[in-house]
């Protein structure tokens, strides 16, 4: 799914904004449920960005572990850019299971390349943020429908910093994980 995201994504208008057809993604995902084979590129790129949110949102715990939902909400306010930045790899590398880590340098290098192509496609950081944000990190706990929302807001300008800051926090080598466009 990212290879195809990385592919198809830079040149995408609305990529992850968008969803494909509901009737596609359910039989989908429940071919690739069942552990049958599929054949992605023959799909619409915006069902695949959907298939691949919905499986971030069934990693139990998330991506980003909801038990550590307070640490990454904390880290936007500290001090400069470069504080951020080693306290994001710190976290990455002694918070994370290793397998957590190894999937978000792909994600965030399949994110960036899109951002770059942003007068194209329309999904800068800010916008990229606002769709991925929710299925990368939730609260362990339920919340009001207000303290949800404020919640959003800030895992969105999290991810927002990471997309912004991604080759500083992974390095320079996630912007080729997939090779040449």
């Amino acid at each position: 799914m990212l290879s195809l995201l990385y592919q198809a994504g830079p040149s995408t208008k609305g990529i992850f904004r968008r969803s494909g057809s509901a009737k596609t993604f359910k039989e989908l995902k429940e071919k690739l449920d069942s552990g049958t084979e599929v054949d992605l590129a023959r799909e619409s790129i915006f069902v695949t960005a959907s298939l691949f949110k919905d499986f971030l949102r069934n990693i139990p715990g998330s991506i980003l572990s909801s038990q550590l939902c307070d640490k990454w909400v904390s880290v936007l306010d500290q001090g400069n850019n470069e504080e951020k930045i080693k306290s994001i790899q710190r976290w990455l590398i002694e918070h994370l299971p290793r397998a957590h880590v190894f999937l978000l340098r792909y994600i965030f290098g399949v994110l960036h390349v899109i951002e770059m192509r942003s007068e194209e496609n329309q999904m800068n950081a800010f916008n990229l943020a606002v769709c991925i944000a929710p299925s990368l990190l939730w609260p362990p706990v339920s919340f009001t429908p207000d303290m949800e929302s404020e919640f959003i807001k800030k895992i969105s300008s999290l991810v927002q910093f990471l997309i912004e800051n991604c080759c500083r926090i992974f390095g320079d080598e996630i912007t080729s994980l997939f090779g040449e466009i």
